[in-house]
């Protein structure tokens, strides 16, 4: 019998699918991935969905920001996370990809006192919010303003306070060093931002597009 030596063997296409869907997602995720599939919009797969929501749940997270509803299967995610108590506040410089998400919510029996939909400009909405005041911070907004996402999260995490960043290996072409398309030269610059400040512990997971997985030390 041979057995595993030091050399990694990448996954399969057969391994990556059962990692995939090891951790069922539930039917209202399921329904706003779906939809968010049949809008063209970049949706988180099963896998990260139940990487969100274990990371969540694992940091006791009560109040979560993201960028990027994207009809609200992450925000689904998240709330499936946290306690009765938890707060998502979820925004999208695009109205209309909160009202698919609204109603997911309210489906899915989540009182609206536990989430706030904003629309409007990430970049103008993330500094009004309170320093210091969050558990967990999720970036999947516009791949081109990465850089400014990710510099306002520092602020409104909490010490211990998670950062995830969605797909920062962007169909294999962030490690292409040689592939100068926008969204790649900008989620490598909001890596490095990460990478060069001591305020992170952190890791990069190949999970669905990529995730990227830091701790406000």
């Amino acid at each position: 019998m041979n057995t595993p030596g030091n050399h990694l063997e990448p996954p399969t296409a057969d391994s990556w699918a059962f990692a995939e869907d090891h951790a069922p997602t539930s039917e209202h995720v399921a329904a706003a991935r779906d939809e968010a599939t049949l809008a063209g919009l970049s949706t988180i797969t099963p896998g990260v969905a139940a990487t969100l929501t274990a990371l969540t749940r694992a940091v006791g997270a009560r109040a979560v920001v993201e960028v990027g509803t994207l009809m609200g299967a992450s925000g689904l995610a998240f709330l499936e996370g946290m306690g009765h108590d938890g707060v998502l506040t979820s925004i999208d410089v695009e109205a209309d990809n909160q009202l698919p998400a609204r109603r997911y919510f309210v489906a899915a029996g989540i009182p609206s006192s536990r989430f706030r939909l904003i629309a409007g400009s990430p970049i103008e909405i993330m500094p009004k919010l309170r320093d210091a005041a969050y558990d967990v911070v999720f970036i999947n907004g516009d791949k081109l303003e990465y850089v400014e996402y990710v510099a306002g999260a520092l602020r409104l995490l909490r010490p211990g306070g998670l950062l995830l960043v969605h797909d920062v290996l962007w169909y294999n072409r962030v490690a292409d060093d040689a592939d100068e398309s926008d969204e790649a030269i900008i989620i490598r610059e909001a890596l490095d931002a990460v990478a060069t400040t001591e305020a992170y512990t952190r890791a990069l997971l190949p999970v669905g597009n990529g995730l990227l997985l830091a701790v406000k030390n």
